[in-house]
């Protein structure tokens, strides 16, 4: 099996950074990290705080703007979650991930996913979901929540925040891309921290997707990951 090679998995990358204690210093290394000898990221991912900082930093370096909304808890509020994704994209975001409600699906209300999902979709085409798939107790419901938030209107689907327990997982990737097939895209984000980690999981995506997997397909979101893919 060919290796998949450092350039190509950054040009997959949402490199992120989402810490309540951010600050303009430390989103602006970000965005000088995002340009690399290798190539760009696909995309850098900032609280909503830092969007306009962001754009206007890599404003024409063909780095998309991604924030997040909903963020982390996925409360089951689609007005005031379409709110915030409409507020992020009139400051300059191209991508929105959003929390779903999935601890409202847990307990069985899917509806509360696709009103929130279709709420949000409404205000920004390149919407990702969040699906917190590691605190799922089973795969089926997994995909019970993938399923309703893809017929919502979701962009890409997204395993997890990166902020409550486990965070991506090649068995909750393969049921994501499963479901989305052609239809939408996949993100797995949580742990993803070295080479080796990342061309699993596009490796994985190459093989669902019936062709190499690439950033209008496929994301990885990751904050170290980068570092390793340089060194």
């Amino acid at each position: 099996m060919t290796p998949v090679q450092a350039a190509r998995i950054i040009g997959l990358i949402d490199l992120t950074s989402l810490n309540e204690d951010d600050t303009e210093a430390a989103v602006n290394a970000l965005c000088e990290k995002a340009v690399t000898v290798k190539g760009p990221v696909a995309a850098v991912c900032v609280m909503p705080a830092f969007v306009a900082l962001a754009s206007a930093r890599l404003g024409g370096a063909g780095v998309r703007i991604a924030t997040v909304a909903n963020f982390p808890r996925g409360d089951a509020d689609p007005d005031a979650a379409a709110r915030e994704v409409e507020a992020a994209v009139a400051e300059g975001a191209d991508e929105v991930d959003v929390v779903a409600p999935w601890r409202a699906a847990l307990e069985g209300d899917y509806a509360a996913v696709s009103a929130l999902v279709e709420a949000c979709a409404a205000e920004c085409a390149q919407l990702k979901v969040i699906l917190e798939t590691g605190a799922h107790p089973d795969l089926a419901k997994t995909r019970i929540i993938a399923e309703h938030a893809l017929e919502a209107g979701a962009a890409f689907l997204k395993t997890s925040t990166g902020k409550c327990g486990p965070g991506a997982s090649l068995e909750a990737t393969r049921i994501l891309l499963q479901v989305a097939g052609r239809r939408a895209g996949v993100k797995a984000a949580g742990g993803i921290r070295t080479h080796a980690d990342a061309a699993a999981y596009v490796t994985l995506a190459d093989g669902y997707q019936g062709a190499p997997a690439t950033a209008e397909s496929f994301r990885l979101g990751a904050s170290v990951l980068l570092d390793d893919l340089l060194s």
